[in-house]
C-alpha cells in the first residue's frame, strides 16, 4: 500500500508546479525561472552523480548529441514554454494539458517507435481533441473557427507534445548510463541552451517573492519528484504507475481554486473530463486496430462465401 505514496506524492509536487508556473508569471521573468530552475537542480546534484558521470564520460561523449535534444526537448522547450504561457493561461488549464502527454507519447510513438495503433489510442485521441477543443473555446468550439489558439494555448500544446517526443526518443535510444547520469547530462544541455534568453532577459533579479518558487521547480519539482516516480515505476510498473498520472489535472485544480483563487466553470469539468477520458481509454483499451480489421475482413468473406 505504501508503495503507492511514491507516485501519487511526485504527481503531486508536479501539479503543484502548475501553479508555481502561474505565480512566477507575475514574479520573474520566463527566462530568468527556466535558467535558474535547472540551474539549481544542477548545482543540487553534481556531489551526488559527478563521479558516476565522470566515469561513464566515455560513453556520454559518444553520445553527446542525443543528450542535447533531450536536453532541449525536456528541460528548455516544455518548461520554458509553460512559463511563457502562464501569463495568458490559468493553472487549471495547465494541468489539463500537462495530463495529455501520456496520449501524445502513445501517438508520437506510432510514427517513431512503429508501435500498432489500438482502439484505445484511436477513441482517446478522438476524445481528447473534442474535449479539448470545448475547454480552450470555454465551451463553445465554433469559436475556434473564427479565433483559433490563442498564443498561450499553442504554447502549452507545443511544450506537451515536445515533452511527449521526449518520453518517446528516450525510449527509443535507451542511452546506456544510469538514470540518474542521463538526467544530469540532459539538464547541463538544458542550462546551456536556456542560457542566451537568459542573458538577453531584462530582469532576472531573485529577490525574497520569486526565490522560493525558483527553489520549489529546482529541487521539489526537478529532482524530488523524478526521484519518487522512478521509485513507483520500480515498485508497481510502468503501466501501473502510469496511471496515476490521471490525477495531475484533479490535484492542479483543487491547489488552485485555494491557492490562486482561480474559478472553475462548467467548461473545465467538461472539456477536462473528456480529456481525461479519452487518455484513460487510451491507456486501457489495447486491442490493435490491426485485428479488429482483420476480424471484420474475415467475418465479411465468410458472409460472402454463404451468400454464395
Amino acid at each position: 500500500m505504501k508503495n503507492i505514496l511514491f507516485p501519487l506524492i511526485a504527481v503531486l509536487l508536479w501539479s503543484m508546479n502548475a501553479i508555481v508556473n502561474k505565480a512566477a508569471s507575475e514574479a520573474i521573468d520566463p527566462a530568468a525561472i527556466s535558467f535558474y530552475r535547472w540551474a539549481m537542480a544542477l548545482l543540487v546534484m553534481t556531489p551526488f552523480v559527478i563521479r558516476s558521470v565522470w566515469k561513464n564520460r566515455q560513453v556520454i561523449v559518444q553520445y553527446w548529441w542525443k543528450f542535447a535534444i533531450l536536453g532541449a526537448l525536456g528541460m528548455m522547450l516544455y518548461q520554458s514554454l509553460a512559463y511563457y504561457a502562464a501569463h495568458s493561461v490559468s493553472a487549471t488549464f495547465m494541468g489539463i494539458m500537462n495530463s495529455l502527454i501520456p496520449l501524445l507519447t502513445v501517438v508520437i510513438s506510432i510514427f517513431v517507435l512503429r508501435v500498432i495503433p489500438t482502439v484505445g489510442i484511436a477513441l482517446g485521441t478522438v476524445l481528447s481533441l473534442l474535449g479539448l477543443s470545448w475547454l480552450v473555446s470555454q465551451g463553445n468550439p465554433t469559436s475556434l473557427l473564427q479565433h483559433g489558439l490563442g498564443s498561450g494555448e499553442l504554447m502549452m500544446l507545443i511544450a506537451s507534445a515536445a515533452y511527449a517526443l521526449y518520453g518517446v526518443l528516450t525510449k527509443r535510444w535507451a542511452i546506456p548510463v544510469a538514470n540518474w547520469d542521463s538526467l544530469y547530462i540532459q539538464i547541463l544541455f538544458g542550462v546551456i541552451l536556456l542560457l542566451p534568453n537568459f542573458l538577453l532577459a531584462d530582469d532576472v533579479s531573485l529577490n525574497r517573492h520569486n526565490i522560493g518558487l525558483v527553489a520549489f521547480a529546482g529541487i521539489a519539482a526537478s529532482i524530488i519528484a523524478p526521484f519518487l516516480w522512478i521509485q513507483g515505476v520500480i515498485r508497481l510498473g510502468a503501466n501501473t504507475t502510469s496511471i496515476f498520472m490521471n490525477l495531475a489535472p484533479v490535484f492542479t485544480a483543487i491547489i488552485a481554486v485555494f491557492a490562486l483563487d482561480e474559478q472553475l466553470k462548467s467548461y473545465h469539468f467538461i472539456g477536462g473530463g473528456v480529456v481525461l477520458l479519452g487518455v484513460m481509454l487510451a491507456q486501457q483499451l489495447r486491442t490493435p486496430l490491426t485485428q479488429i480489421f482483420s476480424r471484420k475482413k474475415i467475418a465479411s468473406e465468410r458472409t460472402g462465401v454463404s451468400n454464395k
